[in-house]
């Protein structure tokens, strides 16, 4: 490790940078060949790049390659081997897709996989091709791609901006960032469009007219612009991971912080994007804030989505998204971005009239005058408006409520009661205060409208009952005039404040619940360990927070399937059925109340991960017309988003343990392929040859030859018969077909039994045993630990040089009789002692390999438990060697007879 001292401290590589690199090292290599447009001439250079590695001998392939008919393009594509396409089809129409199966099949060195933004046709395993590129890399696969810098998703809208034209098909930046190398193709926007004229791009009716749009020379080099420097922000990135995996001093960055400030506004979309670009050239992690204030439970539907929106954006973009309450904006915002580091401050810029600014003061120009250190950016916005959900909204609750107004009536009653008893004691202005009591308690306990109905009523009933002259609306002295307008004004701005209060109150109590729901939802969705939990306990978090019926369905054998409800429920009429599928195949909303199949009973919403689409949530209940308002849709978007995590994490679950046991069953099969063709031919080859011999020359042979060769043909078959037996018993105990015949045993006349037929494998080596002759007897089946102690012998036998001792003993005690079967062999490695009880393992030697199948100690640990017994391994501490220890009940006294 390359340690030095620098500054008094000792230093070492980076963790995080070793362990990136660590995980680099376990998957393919990515190199993305970047351009500013189409035309530039990625594809052209991924080849050229492709054909030197396989010169070099690289195993390459094309996954594919658009050569749009280019024929110097179309030169370099042969003599590469290419990955037949896969027809998908789609309304009637075959569509061609790169075959991942096949790639993976043929698990070349590099593939190389054309256009990486480009969106696979539906039925296609990912919605993207992104996702098949990283599937490639997951399977140690090498990937060339290519990509032109208007589909990186934080750069959408400054390429918006440029061209205006807006950009569907986006990859996310991370796949830029776990790049191991980027490749910019570049050519100066001249030399583009004379490409274009000269039709090496598009044809020449289509090239005029993208040169007139798009491809015009100032469009193409602040695109230019663009790919370089996200390119550069990559090759520094490279550059100080080597550095900190190397632990080169040099000068540090010094740490920046950014926090985004978001509200209701249509530039929120816009501000998101900015700060992601800012933090990635900053190397800086961001944060997105919304500051709720007394007026946000008044906002329009419209703007509670678009900011719902954008901060769902955020987290997509790998932002942290906090909701703040707050009754000064600018002074918390500074506060909570000196409380937690933040240097960068992001606001958009105010689009407020000039006389609310003076009215309500500018939160913009708070921020900079109080930033003190912090570096405030006010960024203009576009005005880009949040795609429209396809899903119409429920009216929210009638926020009038009488009863509010008939208590702020009974505190207005209650003031002019007590009023009427003080009045012999106080004076007339202190008896506003009366009053003023009640429009505080009206507002406290209904909100603004009953404070301010409290208020006017208030000052009505106190010119009524206090004011000369009494019982009449006249004022006589000027000085109630003066105190009635006050209090008046006194009574507006305290009902106003308290309601504000309350507001906040109500908000922050019901922000808590969801807070805490959610909370609930998450742990109980990370306790869960199958997919029938997640779904139920999904199913049922909905229903319960927003009091609807629900159905979750999945796909299933190419359509979609009902896998959970509550309550539950199965049946779905055909437009339901029809509904749902269009949800699930489309990634949008549909059926009741949404653009698409709305005559269906329940309303379909897909649940989605960054992987796209994985099932649909049905919801309904038994009111009519739509079901959610925008605070429910909000928090069904928040329920969901958590449901189709846990979700996709027990599918991957299972997708793991699927590839681990078919790693075994191949595994399995390759062992019993190899052992069987070696087992069984090696016996095979010297029965056929001694009986050859006896045929083709039996008259000149003596008698001793004849007698060799003909025991030579026994012993071997005896040796293929021993196989064929294994590999039958094995298939006993898998299949769980075998049958038990137990009585009890003295274990010593078993172990005569299997050193008996054992004579000849044992015949050049001794052979000691030290059986008690009062050790209790054993509930066994004989047959069977027989095999056991034969199979123990013989792997004695074959490990243990010629000339050692075989013992086998046996003592007895609390209830167990213990075998042990010991060798003066080579012993067993210690991270093999487990393992060689595994079907078909066998402890590899260095100077030679034994014969033998790997199932002798698989069989006897599957009859040893089969009879209630364990058997294990060890290594013997006195001397060299092996030792099999096999433990077994012993048999109840009253039964204790010998067979």
């Amino acid at each position: 490790m390359a340690n030095d001292k620098h500054g008094g401290q000792e230093r070492r590589p980076s963790p995080e940078a070793l362990l990136a690199r660590a995980e680099r090292e376990d998957r393919g290599k990515l190199k993305i060949f970047l351009g500013a447009a189409p035309g530039v001439g990625k594809t052209y250079e991924m080849l050229i790049s492709a054909r030197a590695r396989h010169a070099d001998g690289t195993d390459v392939v094309i996954g594919i390659v658009e050569t749009h008919g280019r024929k110097e393009t179309e030169a370099l594509v042969h003599g590469l081997e290419t990955v037949a396409r896969t027809s998908i089809d789609y309304k009637g129409q075959l569509l061609d897709e790169m075959d991942i199966d096949a790639i993976l099949e043929r698990r070349p060195v590099l593939a190389l996989v054309d256009e990486l933004a480009h969106t696979n046709a539906p039925g296609s395993r990912h919605p993207k091709r992104y996702l098949d590129v990283l599937e490639l890399l997951a399977n140690g696969i090498d990937v060339y791609t290519t990509l032109n810098i208007q589909h990186v998703e934080s750069l959408n809208d400054i390429v918006a901006q440029i061209t205006r034209i807006r950009v569907r098909e986006t990859v996310p930046d991370s796949i830029i960032d776990r790049a191991d190398d980027i490749e910019i193709i570049d050519i100066t926007p001249q030399d583009l469009i004379k490409r274009m004229q000269d039709g090496k791009v598009y044809v020449p009716k289509t090239a005029r007219r993208a040169i007139e749009n798009y491809f015009s020379p100032g469009n193409l080099t602040a695109l230019r612009e663009l790919a370089l420097r996200r390119t550069a922000q990559r090759v520094d990135d490279q550059l100080l991971h080597h550095m900190q995996a190397h632990a080169i001093s040099g000068p540090w960055a010094a740490g920046e912080r950014i926090l985004v400030c978001l509200d209701h506004g249509r530039n929120g979309a816009t501000l998101v994007r900015y700060a992601r670009r800012q933090a990635d050239r900053l190397r800086a992690p961001w944060t997105v804030i919304h500051m709720e204030t007394s007026r946000s439970a008044y906002l329009a539907d419209a703007d509670k989505d678009r900011l719902a929106a954008c901060m769902r954006l955020a987290e997509q973009l790998g932002a942290d998204t906090v909701t703040l309450p707050a009754s000064n904006v600018s002074r918390e915002l500074i506060a909570y971005a000196g409380a937690n580091n933040f240097n960068h401050l992001i606001v958009g810029k105010s689009d407020r009239p000039r006389w609310r600014e003076w009215y309500d003061g500018s939160i913009t120009h708070d921020l900079i005058r109080n930033s003190g250190t912090i570096s405030v950016h006010v960024m203009s916005g576009g005005g880009e408006e949040v795609a429209p959900r396809g899903v119409r909204t429920a009216k929210a609750a009638n926020r009038i409520k009488p009863k509010d107004y008939v208590f702020s009536l009974a505190f207005v009653s209650v003031a002019v009661v007590t009023g009427i008893l003080l009045d012999q004691a106080l004076n007339v202005q202190n008896l506003a205060l009366v009053f003023l009591m009640g429009v505080l308690a009206s507002a406290v306990r209904g909100g603004l409208g009953p404070g301010l109905f409290a208020s006017f009523l208030g000052a009505f009933a106190f010119n009524f009952f206090f004011l000369e002259p009494r019982y009449t609306l006249t004022i006589r002295d000027p000085e109630s005039v003066v105190a009635l307008l006050f209090f008046l004004g006194t009574a507006l701005v305290a009902s106003n404040l308290a309601a504000a209060v309350q507001r906040q109150a109500t908000a922050a109590r019901q922000r808590a619940r969801t807070t805490e729901d959610l909370y609930l939802f998450s742990r109980k969705l990370a306790g869960t360990g199958t997919l029938d939990d997640v779904l139920w306990a999904t199913a049922y978090q909905i229903a319960s927070m927003l009091k609807v019926r629900v159905v979750i369905l999945l796909p299933e054998d190419g359509t979609i399937a009902v896998r959970a409800g509550y309550p539950p429920d199965d049946t779905l009429v055909d437009a339901d059925i029809a509904a749902a599928r269009w949800a699930w195949e489309h990634d949008r909303p549909a059926g009741r109340a949404a653009d698409t199949l709305p005559g269906a009973k329940r309303l379909y919403l897909p649940l989605r991960t960054g992987r796209g689409a994985i099932g649909v949530v049905g919801l309904d209940n038994d009111r009519q017309g739509p079901l959610l308002n925008s605070d429910q849709q909000r928090l069904f978007d928040a329920l969901a988003d958590q449901a189709a995590l846990a979700i996709e994490r027990i599918q991957l679950v299972a997708d793991v343990d699927r590839a681990r046991l078919a790693a075994e069953t191949d595994r399995l099969r390759t062992a019993l392929l190899t052992s069987i063709s070696h087992d069984l031919k090696t016996p095979l080859a010297a029965i056929l040859g001694s009986a050859g011999t006896i045929k083709d020359f039996g008259a000149g042979l003596s008698e001793d030859a004849k007698d060799e060769l003909l025991t030579t043909v026994i012993e071997e078959s005896e040796r293929l018969n021993r196989f064929i037996a294994n590999l039958l018993d094995m298939t006993r105990i898998g299949s769980g077909a075998m049958t038990l015949n137990t009585a009890p045993h003295f274990v010593g006349d078993i172990v005569g039994s299997a050193l008996a037929r054992a004579a000849k494998i044992t015949a050049d080596h001794r052979v000691e045993t030290a059986i008690p002759d009062d050790l209790p007897m054993v509930k066994v089946d004989p047959v069977l630990l027989e095999q056991v102690l034969f199979n123990l012998i013989d792997n004695a036998a074959k490990y243990a040089p010629d000339g050692t001792t075989i013992r086998i003993e046996a003592d007895g005690d609390a209830g167990l009789v213990r075998l042990r079967v010991t060798d003066e062999g080579p012993g067993v490695p210690p991270g093999d002692l487990e393992r060689i009880f595994d079907s078909f393992y066998r402890v590899s030697k260095i100077d030679h390999v034994t014969a033998g199948t790997g199932l002798g100690l698989s069989i006897c640990r599957g009859f040893i438990e089969a009879m209630g017994g364990s058997i294990t391994a060890e290594n013997r501490l006195d001397d060299a060697g092996a030792l099999f220890q096999i433990s077994l009940p012993k048999a109840p006294a009253s039964k204790g007879t010998t067979a």
